[in-house]
C-alpha cells in the first residue's frame, strides 16, 4: 500500500474515483488547509484522524475540490457531514439503474429527497454525469444553506430546491402532479429519536477507539437529519405509500436502507402497492455493507414509452 494514503475499499464502485484511496499528498496540494489534520500512522501511513469531525470536514471539501471541482462548500458544524466515497457510490449504480433502463442520459431530472445543508448528492450527480435535479428538505435553515452551495458553485440551472412544509409527508407538496422525474433517491434519517442517536455515536467513537465521555459524532448530524418518529421504518413506509400516489411521474423511486432486515417488508408492502419491478442494489465499502432499494410501478410498455 502506498504511503501517499490511506487505503479505502477496493469494493466501492468500479467508476469511483476513491476506490484506491485517498492521495493525501495531491489533496493537501490542491487543499493547504488540510495540511495541519494530516499524519503518519504507526504504519507509515499518511491518513487523517477521523474521530475528529473538523479533520473530516476538511477532508471532504479537499476531495470535492480536487474530484469534482467543488468550491465552495460551507455549512454549519452542527450539520450532517457526509462521507464522500459512499454518496457518489450511490450516484454511480443509480447511473447504472438508468442506464440499463434505457433513460436518455441527456434527460435524466433527480429527486434528492432530503438534501440537507450540505446538498451533496446533487454536488455529486452534476458533476460525475450533468444530471438535473430537484432538492428537497424539510428545514429551512439546511435549504438556506444549500442555495448558497448551489448559488456559489454556479450550479443554479442544474438544481432547484424545494422546501417540503408538512412534516407528515415525503412526496407531497414537493412532487408536482404533472412532473416527471427520472429518478427519486434518499438517505432516511435512521433513528427514532434522539436517544437512539447519541448511542449510536457512542458505539461508533468507541469503535474508533475514541473515550465517550466527550460526546462529538465525527460526521456530525442534527436530530433533524438523524431521527424521524418511528425511525428508518416508519419513514420508509410511509416514502413508498406516497410513492405509489405518483406511480407515472417517475421511473425508479429508490432509497438507502441501513436495516437488512427491512427489506422483507419494504418487499411485501410494495407488491401490495402494485409495484411492477423491485430491486435490490449491494454497495460494499470495507467491512460495511449497504443496499439501495428501487422500485417502479410503470408497465413495460410504458418504460419503452419513457423517453
Amino acid at each position: 500500500m502506498s504511503k501517499k494514503g490511506k487505503k479505502t475499499s477496493s469494493n466501492l464502485h468500479k467508476k469511483n474515483k476513491h476506490n484506491l484511496g485517498y492521495n493525501f499528498e495531491n489533496l493537501c496540494s490542491v487543499y493547504p488547509k488540510l495540511v495541519p489534520f494530516v499524519f503518519k500512522n504507526k504504519y507509515g501511513t499518511r491518513t487523517v484522524d477521523f474521530a475528529i469531525p473538523k479533520a473530516v470536514k476538511t477532508l471532504n471539501k479537499a476531495l470535492l475540490l480536487s474530484h469534482y471541482n467543488i468550491k465552495y462548500w460551507e455549512f454549519p458544524d452542527a450539520n450532517l457531514c457526509p462521507p464522500i466515497p459512499g454518496r457518489v457510490d450511490y450516484i454511480h449504480y443509480l447511473a447504472d439503474l438508468l442506464k440499463d433502463s434505457n433513460i436518455d442520459t441527456d434527460s435524466i431530472k433527480v429527486l434528492d429527497i432530503g438534501t440537507g445543508a450540505t446538498c451533496i448528492y446533487p454536488l455529486l450527480g452534476v458533476s460525475e454525469y450533468s444530471w438535473s435535479f430537484i432538492a428537497s428538505d424539510i428545514d429551512e435553515n439546511s435549504l438556506n444553506n444549500a442555495h448558497q452551495i448551489v448559488i456559489k458553485n454556479d450550479l443554479s440551472q442544474h438544481v432547484e430546491l424545494r422546501q417540503q412544509e408538512n412534516a407528515e409527508h415525503i412526496l407531497k407538496h414537493v412532487l408536482k402532479p404533472s412532473e416527471k422525474i427520472s429518478a427519486t433517491m434518499c438517505n432516511p434519517p435512521f433513528f427514532k429519536n434522539e436517544k437512539e442517536a447519541i448511542a449510536s455515536t457512542k458505539r461508533k467513537i468507541k469503535g474508533l477507539g475514541q473515550k465517550t465521555d466527550t460526546l462529538v459524532r465525527n460526521f456530525s448530524g442534527t436530530s433533524k437529519e438523524l431521527s424521524y418518529k418511528g425511525g428508518e421504518k416508519a419513514f420508509t413506509h410511509n416514502y413508498l405509500y406516497e410513492s405509489s400516489l405518483y406511480k407515472t411521474n417517475c421511473f425508479w423511486f429508490t432509497t438507502l436502507v441501513s436495516n437488512k432486515e427491512l427489506v422483507k417488508s419494504m418487499y411485501k408492502s410494495l407488491k401490495k402497492l402494485k409495484a411492477t419491478h423491485i430491486k435490490t442494489i449491494e454497495m460494499a465499502q470495507g467491512n460495511k455493507v449497504s443496499r439501495v432499494v428501487a422500485w417502479t410501478f410503470l408497465t413495460t410498455e410504458e418504460q419503452n414509452n419513457w423517453n
